[in-house]
C-alpha cells in the first residue's frame, strides 16, 4: 500500500511574496503564470497539493509540480515553462534561404502576370519548383510556414514603399539658391521692423499652381446633426461631377498676403495672368523676386516674351530644384486650404466653386499669415 504524500516546506522571501501576489492578481500577464503564482501562494498558507487543487480546481500533481519545481529553482523561476527541445526543423537552412531569395525577385519575373508576390502564390510556387531546386522538403510548404520564415527575414514581398529618386544633378545648388532667397526674407523683415531701409524695394512672392479641384455637387441633400441622434452631417454616397479648376496663387512672404487666380487651366496664358496680378499690385520700382516649381508655363516662350516687355529688374525668377517643390513655402499655404475651405465641399456648378475659393482666399487676406521658413536656413550661405 502506496504511503502518505508528505507535505514538504516552501521557504520564500517577502520580495518574492510580494511579487507573487501581485502576479496573482494581474490580468495582463500569461493565465499559465497567474495560476502557478496563485498555486504557490495558497500551499504557502494550506501546505496540502490536495486542498489547493481543490481550492483553484487543478489536478493535485499539477500542485506538487509546481511546488517541487520551486523547491528546486526558485518560487519566481516555476512560473515559466521548462524549455522544450521541441519538433526537429523539417524545412532546411538551404531551403529557407532559397525561398527568401525567391521572394526578393518580382512574381511577373517567374512567369505569372502577377506584379508582386502573395503569399498563398509564393507557397504554390515553392511547392512546384521547390524540389526540382534541390529543396524536397518544400513540397508540402504551406502558406503559414511562408509567412513565418519571411517574418523572422521581415521580408514583405506583397507591399511596396515608394521614394523618390533625385534626378537633379544640381539640387544642392538650387537648394542653397532657395534658402538664400529665404535668408533674404528674413533680413528685410528685420529691417523693416527696425525701420530701416536697404535701397531698391523688393518683396518676395512664393508661387504655385494648385490644379485639379474638383467641382462636385450632391445628389440629394446633406443632413444636418441632431443631439443625441446623429453627431454628424450625412451625407448621399452619390454625387455629380462639374469638372476641374485650377487655383494659381502666390503668397508675400513679407506680408502674408495671397495673390490668386482661379482658372480652368494653368498654362502660360494663365500664369502670365498672375503675373499681370502681381505686376499691378506692386509700385512700378519694386523688384518682385518669385520662388517656382519647374512647371512649363514658367519658363515657355509665350511668358519669356511678355517678360521682356517688363522694365529691366522687374521679375526674378528663383526655380526649386527638380522633385524639390518641397522647398516652396506656399506648398504648406495649399495644404492648409485644402484641409479647411475645400475639405467635404460640394457645389452645383464650377463658376460656385470659383466665387467659393475667391471667397476662402479673401477670408486669409483679412487674416494674412506671415509664412517663414527655418529648416536648414543657418546654412544657407
Amino acid at each position: 500500500m502506496a504511503g502518505w504524500r508528505r507535505a514538504v516546506e516552501l521557504a520564500m522571501t517577502d520580495e518574492e511574496i510580494a511579487t507573487l501576489a501581485a502576479l496573482s492578481r494581474s490580468r495582463t500577464e500569461l493565465a499559465s503564470r497567474v495560476s502557478r503564482a496563485q498555486m504557490l501562494l495558497a500551499y504557502r498558507e494550506n501546505p496540502s497539493f490536495c486542498a489547493v487543487g481543490q481550492r483553484l480546481g487543478v489536478h493535485h500533481q499539477t500542485v506538487q509540480r509546481c511546488v517541487e519545481r520551486a523547491l528546486a529553482d526558485g518560487p519566481l523561476a516555476a512560473l515559466d515553462d521548462r524549455p522544450r527541445p521541441g519538433k526537429e526543423p523539417t524545412i532546411t537552412p538551404e531551403a529557407k534561404a532559397w525561398l527568401v531569395s525567391l521572394a526578393c525577385d518580382k512574381a511577373k519575373d517567374h512567369g505569372y502576370p502577377h506584379e508582386l508576390w502573395t503569399t498563398r502564390l509564393l507557397a504554390r510556387h515553392a511547392r512546384e519548383h521547390g524540389p526540382a531546386a534541390g529543396h524536397a522538403c518544400l513540397a508540402n510548404v504551406v502558406q503559414g510556414t511562408v509567412c513565418k520564415i519571411l517574418g523572422r527575414e521581415e521580408i514583405k514581398p506583397h507591399k511596396v514603399r515608394y521614394y523618390l529618386e533625385n534626378r537633379d544633378a544640381e539640387f544642392e545648388q538650387k537648394m542653397a539658391e532657395v534658402l538664400c532667397v529665404y535668408r533674404e526674407v528674413e533680413v528685410l523683415k528685420k529691417a523693416s521692423a527696425k525701420g530701416k531701409r536697404r535701397g531698391k524695394p523688393v518683396t518676395i512672392v512664393s508661387c504655385d499652381e494648385k490644379p485639379g479641384i474638383q467641382a462636385i455637387a450632391t445628389t440629394a441633400p446633406d443632413l444636418p446633426p441632431e443631439p443625441g441622434i446623429h453627431a454628424s452631417f450625412a451625407r448621399d454616397h452619390e454625387y455629380k461631377r462639374h469638372g476641374t479648376l485650377s487655383l494659381l496663387a502666390g503668397i508675400d512672404l513679407l506680408t502674408g498676403k495671397v495673390h490668386a487666380l482661379v482658372r480652368d487651366r494653368h498654362r502660360s496664358r494663365e500664369f502670365i495672368e498672375l503675373l499681370r496680378l502681381l505686376d499691378a499690385a506692386y509700385p512700378r520700382s519694386t523688384t518682385i523676386k518669385l520662388i517656382l516649381d519647374n512647371h512649363s508655363a514658367h519658363i515657355s516662350r509665350e511668358t519669356r516674351a511678355w517678360l521682356a516687355t517688363r522694365p529691366s529688374g522687374r521679375f526674378e525668377f528663383t526655380f526649386t530644384p527638380k522633385h524639390g517643390s518641397w522647398l516652396n513655402l506656399i506648398e504648406g499655404f495649399f495644404s492648409e486650404f485644402a484641409r479647411s475651405v475645400l475639405r467635404h465641399i460640394r457645389v452645383a456648378s464650377k463658376h460656385e466653386l470659383k466665387e467659393r475659393i475667391m471667397a476662402g482666399i479673401d477670408d486669409v487676406n483679412r487674416h494674412p499669415v506671415i509664412h517663414t521658413w527655418s529648416y536648414k536656413l543657418a546654412e544657407a550661405a
